[in-house]
């Protein structure tokens, strides 16, 4: 993820589940269940709910159904949505009739689905908090997920951060996988909302501490010298 360019992320909106619309155009055989009006009525509540949504907003969905690499969701449209197992974090808490946030990407791919992502949703929820921690050079923890090329993947507030290979400790790392799983002290040293690629240093946070260890021991020393000369 961490640097495939990506188009700018609008605003997102947070929208109310809609109760499921009509899926596919009433026929001849519906006559006698829909009178006119009712489905026209049905069709103007399916035609107002898209007017109302937008590509690039967070909405609520149902999981329909989940297999080895994605998982179907419902927002309410004509059609469901399909997301990467990937996408998830711990796919194994994943339960047919759970709710999720998801981001809006496109209402209908050349399948006719609606395309939905749930890390852009997830980023977009942390985004504020993540620009803050960089702003304001906080500390901030991570959890080592999976090594990478030129790095380490970390969990960080929900989304995936870059940890390069050169910012993991004070010297080259000779078993990077005995780290995994383990949550560290970072800073955020980078940031591109628009490719969503956030990059945190470790080794600024054990320098930092090495750096105040330093000179706690030159002042302890500088007392002891003083105490010494009288």
């Amino acid at each position: 993820m961490m640097d495939v360019t990506e188009k700018t992320l609008t605003p997102a909106v947070e929208t109310p589940r809609r109760a499921p619309l009509p899926t596919t155009p009433l026929n001849a055989d519906d006559d006698d269940q829909f009178s006119p009006e009712q489905r026209a009525e049905m069709f103007g509540q399916y035609e107002e709910s898209m007017r109302s949504i937008g590509e690039g907003e967070i909405v609520r969905g149902v999981i329909l159904a989940i297999d080895d690499k994605e998982v179907l969701v419902d927002v309410g449209f004509k059609s469901e949505g399909v997301i990467a197992l990937s996408e998830f974090s711990d796919p194994s808490v994943l339960k047919v009739g759970d709710s999720i946030d998801v981001f809006l990407e496109k209402m209908e791919n050349q399948d006719g689905l609606v395309v939905l992502s749930k890390q852009r949703a997830d980023f977009v929820r942390v985004w504020d908090r993540v620009k803050e921690a960089h702003d304001n050079a906080q500390i901030v923890d991570g959890k080592l997920v999976r090594k990478i090329k030129g790095g380490v993947v970390v969990d960080l507030y929900g989304v995936e951060a870059f940890l390069p290979g050169s910012q993991i400790a004070l010297r080259q790392v000779q078993n990077v996988d005995a780290l995994l799983g383990q949550t560290v002290s970072v800073r955020i040293i980078k940031l591109n909302k628009r490719r969503r690629n956030i990059v945190v240093s470790r080794r600024a946070v054990l320098e930092e501490e090495r750096d105040r260890l330093k000179s706690t021991i030159l002042k302890d020393l500088a007392r002891i010298r003083s105490a010494r000369a009288w």
